[in-house]
């Protein structure tokens, strides 16, 4: 989530300037600038090739319907996949060999420099630019070792039937609006109005990532947050992004017990009428929509702001590269290749936005075309303050990626602790001022 991608890319929601991924289109994109399948038939390239992957779920169904199409274009390469259940552990110890597949997704416990070492360079990345969005996060010197399997989007994903049934026509912007229709499903269904996962902990890292949106403004993450002493003071961006939780919570609009939430059982209770929204990333609208008996009842919409300019964040997922031990590179490429364009995966399975420039919108956003939402990559730090904010939290032991206070500010709000939100939040002030002068003074 923390990986951000060209600024301004997607400034705007028009077909033109967005990112999805169709078959037509994807295949219509053109090739790569250093395709390993060069000008070769699709029928000379040859070999076996192992491909791991993160999705355990889908690694002995979809992949394999993946790889029935892919071989109708590549009758001569057989494709075989590994899944890991604990990707990022468990590739790290096969990275220490020289057996870790053909394809992978780039581990981001890797460090950047690192990443000749292990991977096979996918051409230049000026080149590979024009095609493809995300690139510069996994580029060294010039060279490109991965494209991103999807580009996420960040918000809240509802039941839209449930917000039909308690009469709500529009969908909320305001944190006043959002609130409000909460309040309405509560009192017009038997939906839970928001459900936070607070068992599970990380799910609710999740509002973070909403920052932006709350903000107004791409530059407040990298830039202007580092710059203040006042975070989280009434009428900042991280204030009024908790107060909604706070609020929520303390009003009963959440479920009734928070400390027996089940992840996976929500997705499925959100699908299908008995939960009416869920702060998440996009990566999680397939997962719901494929335990859905209606998937068009599964929705997106922007999280609340009383900003004048709704920005919905992007960030690129895991990138996919290609081992630099391989034997058959010509063929890892060609999945690759394949994968990326012709899949349909980073819109479908992946659940956001294909990286492939010039692809059309992914359908549950297309209800936002010619609107005011505007989907864009958040402002790098600038040079020399790489990692400030980072470095700031880990300082402050504030845990902005972590679950403990969104955890306490539930608690408190549900009368599990004796303390107040603003409480809580001047506490976490203190914390990040002492921090950002520690840390900016050493700089």
């Amino acid at each position: 989530m923390g990986l951000t991608l060209m600024a301004g890319l997607f400034s705007g929601c028009s077909s033109n300037n967005n990112e999805g991924n169709t078959t037509s289109e994807a295949s219509s994109a053109p090739a790569a600038s250093a395709s390993a399948s060069g000008t070769a038939s699709p029928s000379d390239i040859k070999g076996d090739i192992t491909v791991i992957t993160q999705r355990t779920d889908i690694v002995d169904t979809v992949f394999k319907e993946y790889a029935a199409k892919f071989n109708e274009k590549y009758p001569n390469v057989k494709v075989n996949f590994e899944a890991l259940a604990n990707y990022e552990d468990q590739i790290k110890i096969r990275m220490n060999t020289s057996d870790y597949g053909d394809v992978l997704l780039l581990p981001t416990s890797v460090p950047i420099a690192q990443l000749p070492d292990f991977f096979e360079p996918l051409g230049d990345e000026a080149d590979l630019s024009k095609q493809y969005t995300g690139l510069e996060e996994r580029s060294v010197n010039g060279k490109a070792y991965g494209i991103p399997i999807t580009i996420n989007f960040s918000g809240i994903i509802y039941n839209k039937k449930i917000f039909s049934d308690a009469g709500i026509t529009t969908v909320p912007k305001t944190i006043d609006d959002f609130t409000k229709a909460l309040q309405t499903i509560k009192d017009k269904t038997q939906a839970i109005p928001l459900y936070t996962n607070y068992a599970a902990g990380w799910t609710l890292t999740q509002w973070e990532a909403d920052l932006t949106t709350v903000a107004g403004d791409p530059d407040y993450v990298n830039i202007t947050q580092v710059a203040s002493d006042n975070n989280f003071v009434k009428g900042q961006p991280h204030y009024d992004l908790y107060k909604i939780m706070y609020d929520a919570a303390k009003n009963g609009l959440i479920e009734p017990d928070p400390t027996t939430t089940d992840w996976e059982s929500s997705k499925s209770d959100l699908a299908n009428g008995k939960i009416a929204t869920m702060p998440l990333g996009s990566w999680a609208i397939g997962q719901i929509k494929g335990v859905a008996s209606n998937p068009d009842d599964v929705g997106f919409m922007p999280f609340p702001t009383n900003a004048s300019k709704v920005i919905v964040p992007l960030a690129d997922d895991y990138n996919i590269g290609i081992s630099v031990h391989s034997k058959n590179k010509e063929a890892a490429r060609a999945w690759v290749d394949w994968f990326i364009n012709e899949s349909g995966y980073p819109t479908t399975e992946g659940g956001g936005m294909s990286p492939v420039k010039g692809a059309e919108l992914p359908e549950i956003l297309k209800q936002y075309e010619g609107t005011d939402v505007t989907f864009q990559t958040i402002t790098p730090a600038k040079a020399g303050e790489e990692g400030l904010v980072d470095a700031i939290d880990k300082q402050a032991e504030i845990g902005l990626w972590q679950p403990d206070f969104k955890k306490r500010i539930i608690e408190a709000a549900i009368g599990n602790r004796k303390e107040s939100f603003d409480d809580i939040m001047k506490d976490l002030n203190d914390k990040w001022t002492k921090a950002r002068a520690e840390k900016v003074s050493s700089k």
